[in-house]
């Protein structure tokens, strides 16, 4: 059992081991200094120890050793000699990890041979490897000379957390290092960048001056050309320079635009309009269909141009080369990589606004011929409604009189057979007629809707009144095919300002459609509801679903839903392609929904319409 004594020596370690642990901890976060944290951590542990010597070894990539730190009592030296002496534990220290270098007394006190102990007076030896990361950064050493002495495990645990602690703060100072080396790469790199922008930034002022010119002559591809050729001339100082398109069909190059600067002494002669075939000059034009630039100087003797330095740079897009451009200087000058690149981005640039020119001319042409059928349509249509209504109205009379007339007389001299198949073709007869009267009637008023020559009239609705004299003439038809037909509206419906004429027409084709498409057995709901500032009509059928493929394309022009009129009524197909022209109209929107065996039409009309109108 541990004497009083004994224990409060036990005390006072424990608290010296966690004050000395805490300040080497205040040490990591508040130094970056790693030399003065090493010089102050052996000083810290020889006089914790109570020891004669205590260093910090380091080891260099080679496996060579240095003294990175040391602390000695007074009458103590540490001679360099004594380096071989750590030299000689290098290895096992490597092949080793900490946890297993601390595991027992026996494998962290290394015991060197007598004579070195005897060389270097030391009765006492203790050393724990300090890693950096899972390799050998150096060794903490402590060395009592003064007499024998047996290290306690406590004091061997305090010297490994330590340099658990030392190994924080390498990384942190090596981390310091690398940035403090990064920071100074980065300002130079920021320096040399900076030189690299400011010559960039001079030559992307000349391209955003020389395409902010071209895109200005958007819709003029001879004034792009001409741009495109005077700018390159006067901003990269010239002495001039063309363009050239190409006609791959025909095997051509014409120069279609030139600008050359003005020289009293000597002026390059004009080539506009030059025709060049491309199968002359094959070692210049197959490079430049293949979308690739090349310089060279002419030495050609000319008495007006002599020889000359040349740019040729394709003008070309992803859907072919369109044509060229010419730069050329005096014979001496040498074209650099980035007036090149310049050239290239205008090129590139001349290749979208010709392509955009093309094709802005292509859509004005076709917007005008659309313009013109349309023109040609109207006219058309609104010079024949008497033209179309007149012979289906004549025929409907003669279908009636003749049907009057032939009933008469057939009771007397034909048989009841006969009767009935001439009584049947003349109904046919009768019903197509209707049919073509209404498709008329329909196209003729979508056609008005179109071109909003039909007049829009509002006047206020009293829905109360209104929706039971709509629903009337449907209820005797929903009653014969054994159809529920109900109307669901509050009392306390507001006033509707539209037009009643167009509002008829609309809930009258839904009625229609859903009588047409019930089952027998089902219902029909026309139910009114206030929506915001809006008055919403939905007509609900049951027993009748539309599959989602089939409501994208419900409301087109002569559009049905294939076997879906269970009554065989047919129809134009322009009833809801009508709905919808007549909904917008009237400034509102119309929506289909269908599923779990219902179809519901919505009609959103907003309560004031707000369109320019005159109030009936």
């Amino acid at each position: 059992m541990p004497t009083p004594l004994n224990s409060l020596k036990m005390y006072w370690q424990q608290t010296e081991r966690e004050r000395l642990m805490l300040k080497m901890q205040q040490r990591i976060c508040q130094s970056l200094d790693l030399e003065e944290t090493l010089q102050m951590t052996v000083q810290d542990v020889r006089e914790f120890l109570q020891t004669d010597r205590v260093a910090i070894y380091r080891f260099e990539s080679d496996g060579q050793g240095m003294l990175a730190a040391k602390s000695l009592a007074s009458g103590w030296e540490l001679p360099e000699t004594e380096a071989s002496l750590f030299q000689k534990y290098v290895q096992p220290y490597q092949n080793s990890g900490l946890e297993a270098l601390i595991e027992s007394g026996e494998s962290v006190l290394v015991e060197p041979s007598e004579e070195l102990l005897a060389q270097l007076q030391i009765q006492a030896h203790l050393a724990i490897p300090i890693f950096r990361g899972k390799q050998l950064w150096g060794l903490l050493i402590a060395h009592h000379c003064r007499s024998p002495r047996q290290w306690q495990q406590p004091e061997i645990d305090l010297l490994a957390a330590l340099a658990m602690q030392l190994a924080i703060a390498i990384q942190q100072s090596e981390l310091y290092q690398q940035v403090q080396q990064l920071n100074s790469q980065l300002e130079a790199q920021v320096q040399e960048r900076t030189a690299q922008l400011q010559k960039a930034l001079e030559f992307e002022a000349m391209l955003k001056l020389i395409t902010d010119k071209v895109r200005d002559s958007l819709l003029d591809e001879t004034q792009i050309w001409q741009t495109a050729v005077r700018e390159l001339t006067q901003v990269l100082n010239l002495k001039g320079c063309n363009a050239a398109l190409y006609d791959l069909e025909q095997g051509t190059s014409t120069v279609c635009s030139e600008f050359v600067k003005t020289d009293e002494n000597k002026k390059i002669p004009p080539i506009y309009g030059r025709v060049q075939e491309l199968g002359k000059f094959p070692e210049l034009y197959c490079q430049l269909l293949q979308g690739e630039y090349f310089q060279f100087c002419s030495l050609l003797i000319n008495e007006d141009r002599g020889p000359v330095s040349m740019l040729v740079c394709p003008i070309f897009d992803d859907r072919g080369v369109l044509g060229d451009l010419w730069l050329v200087n005096d014979a001496a000058y040498e074209f650099s990589e980035r007036e090149i690149r310049l050239v290239q981005q205008v090129a590139t640039q001349c290749a979208i606004a010709i392509r955009q020119a093309r094709l802005f001319q292509a859509s004005v042409a076709q917007v005008e011929e659309l313009a013109r059928i349309n023109r040609l349509k109207d006219d058309f249509l609104s010079a024949v409604p008497h033209e179309l209504r007149t012979p289906v109205t004549n025929m409907k009379m003669a279908i009636h009189n003749l049907s009057t007339m032939a009933l008469s007389n057939l009771i007397v001299s034909t048989n009841e057979q006969n009767q009935k198949r001439i009584a049947h073709y003349l109904q046919i007869l009768q019903y197509e007629c209707e049919r073509e009267i209404s498709l008329i009637n329909d196209l003729l008023d979508l056609q008005r809707l179109d071109t909003r020559d039909q007049p829009l009239s509002l006047e206020p609705i009293n829905l109360s009144e209104f929706l039971p004299q709509v629903i009337k003439p449907f209820q005797v038809r929903a009653n014969n095919r054994q159809q529920s037909l109900q109307l669901e509206m509050p009392l306390d419906l507001p006033i509707l300002c539209s037009n009643a004429p167009g509002l008829e027409r609309i809930l009258a084709e839904l009625l229609n459609n859903a009588c047409k498409y019930t089952p027998p057995g089902e219902q029909i709901i026309v139910a009114v509801s206030v929506q915001s500032s809006n008055l919403l009509f939905q007509i609900v059928n049951t027993g009748v679903e539309i599959a989602p493929s089939e409501r994208s394309r419900i409301f087109d022009k002569f559009y049905r839903i294939p076997r879906a009129d269970p009554w065989k009524q047919g129809g134009t197909g322009l009833g809801l392609a009508l709905v919808k022209k007549l909904t917008e109209h009237l400034g509102g929107l119309i929506e289909v929904g269908s599923s779990n065996g219902k179809t519901c039409f919505s009609v959103f009309l907003p309560l004031h319409s707000e369109l320019n109108s005159t109030v009936g």
